[in-house]
C-alpha cells in the first residue's frame, strides 16, 4: 500500500499535539476559532458530515471529505475517527498542500 502523505501530516499533528479528534473536541475546536482545517471521514453518518459541512461553512473554516474513520483515526494513534480538526495554521497549511498534490495525482 502507498503510503498516504496526508495521513502522514496529520500524525505529524497529533505528534505535536495539534489535533482535536472526535466530533465533541472538533466541535470546540471549530466553535472556538481554534481549527483551521477539519477532516470528516467518507464512512462518517450522513447527519454528522452534514453537521460539520453546515458548521464549518458558518466559522469559515475548511473541510474536507477524506479517509475512513479507522484511517482518521489510526493515524493519530487512536481508535476510529469519524471527525478531527488541525488546530495549528502552519501544520493546516501543509495538510492542505499534500492534499492539493493528492488530487492532481
Amino acid at each position: 500500500m502507498k503510503q498516504d502523505k496526508v495521513l502522514s501530516m496529520l500524525g505529524i499533528a497529533a505528534k505535536a499535539g495539534h489535533i482535536a479528534s472526535g466530533e465533541y473536541q472538533t466541535e470546540h475546536a471549530v466553535k472556538g476559532g481554534d481549527a483551521f482545517l477539519v477532516f470528516v471521514a467518507e464512512d462518517a453518518s450522513e447527519n454528522t458530515r452534514k453537521s460539520f459541512q453546515n458548521m464549518c461553512e458558518f466559522y469559515h473554516v475548511p473541510m474536507e471529505i477524506y479517509g475512513t474513520r479507522e484511517s482518521l483515526g489510526h493515524s493519530i494513534g487512536k481508535e476510529f475517527r469519524a471527525s478531527l480538526a488541525v488546530t495549528h495554521e502552519g501544520l493546516a497549511q501543509s495538510v492542505k498542500k499534500k492534499l492539493a498534490v493528492k488530487t492532481t495525482e
